[in-house]
């Protein structure tokens, strides 16, 4: 019996992530990672805080003020998709490539670094060893989201090679 409990709730899991992959897509799921890495950050802020005894109830406020300023940030880039989309297909304007989700995906995987990077300074503050290669990576992707340049076209790794 407890086989058919467990079976049943994994077919009802399974059902729910295809309908909602269904009705979202992959920038659903990159919307739901960025919402957990956002949870994750005000859960290891606020432990962070109590360990060192800096919190108050005014930074708590100022941390969800900061959540919902990136919510509008990136409903701004929704619209801002949702436009050049009726623009582009309006126009007759022609792009190399399909245009449909650009802006948003692009400001999301800014936001979810960030708030990796923020997650392990907090695990760092409550005394977690924080492995020097996870901080090196997120270091890396926040540079390259941060640059004009694409990934692999860094100056200093190539000066580098070269010597």
């Amino acid at each position: 019996m407890d086989n058919n409990i467990f079976v049943a709730t994994k077919a009802a899991i399974v059902a729910a992530c295809t309908a909602f992959t269904a009705a979202f897509g992959w920038l659903g799921w990159l919307v739901v990672a960025w919402a957990v890495c956002m949870g994750l950050d005000y859960i290891t802020g606020t432990c962070a805080a109590c360990k060192t005894g800096d919190w108050s109830s005014k930074m708590a406020r100022e941390g969800l003020w900061h959540k919902a300023g990136m919510i509008f940030a990136v409903i701004s880039a929704g619209v801002l998709d949702l436009v050049m989309n009726q623009l582009l297909n309006n126009t007759g304007i022609q792009l190399p490539f399909n245009y449909s989700n650009f802006v948003t995906p692009i400001v999301i995987c800014w936001y979810i670094v960030t708030e990796l990077g923020s997650i392990i300074e907090n695990a760092g503050t409550m005394g977690a060893p924080v492995p020097p290669v996870l901080q090196k990576m997120i270091a890396v992707l926040s540079a390259h989201l941060d640059s004009t340049e694409p990934m692999g076209d860094d100056k200093d790794a190539e000066g580098s090679r070269q010597s």
